[in-house]
């Protein structure tokens, strides 16, 4: 299974929580376009930035999947991160430290773990024929399930715009073969 972070948005360079938005162009202009099976499967999440990658590497019509949605930032949603740190300090803390923890109202990481671990899943037979474009917060909650992590503990994957993460199924678990990749044409 190849996992590709979407393009970039105006959010991601911002250092925002993330909420839908649109991909900046000059991050879809710098998607390589990765040799995919021709009988690959792409799907996407719901938010535009990740169908418009989709489109862009693929070069078709993503089948567009919730379960790969970035989690649901409640009220943090499209604000940055230096201001919740200073207005909500007690509650940031509680988010980075607690997978269990929604303090802006939204989905808490572990939801949002156990709704990609349930995907990846459903996907699991047919593993080797698809690809997922998301944001961060999906492919951290794959390296989660993949690896046996709290939501928390995968936080500490650097996942870059445009990046590739391949997971394997294997019997009884997942092999990762690789992490935050750049792509290559």
């Amino acid at each position: 299974m190849l996992i590709i972070r979407q393009a970039g948005t105006p959010g991601t360079r911002r250092a925002w929580f993330p909420a839908p938005e649109d991909a900046d162009p000059s991050g879809l202009a710098q998607a390589a376009t990765p040799a995919l099976p021709d009988d690959a499967v792409v799907f996407a999440a719901p938010w535009p930035a990740a169908v418009a990658t989709a489109r862009v590497v693929s070069g078709r019509e993503p089948v567009v999947v919730g379960a790969l949605a970035e989690a649901d930032y409640g009220t943090w949603a499209g604000r940055p991160f230096a201001e919740i740190a200073e207005t909500e300090p007690e509650g940031l803390a509680a988010w980075l430290t607690d997978p269990g923890a929604a303090p802006h109202g939204g989905e808490s990481l572990a939801g949002l773990g156990a709704r990609v671990a349930a995907w990846l899943e459903s996907v699991r037979a047919d593993a080797a024929r698809v690809v997922a474009i998301c944001d961060a917060g999906p492919i951290r909650a794959a390296l989660a399930h993949a690896l046996g992590l709290t939501a928390t503990r995968a936080a500490s994957f650097d996942i870059a715009p445009l990046s590739r993460t391949e997971l394997a199924a294997r019997q009884g678990g997942w092999r990762i073969a690789y992490v935050n990749r750049k792509a290559t044409l």
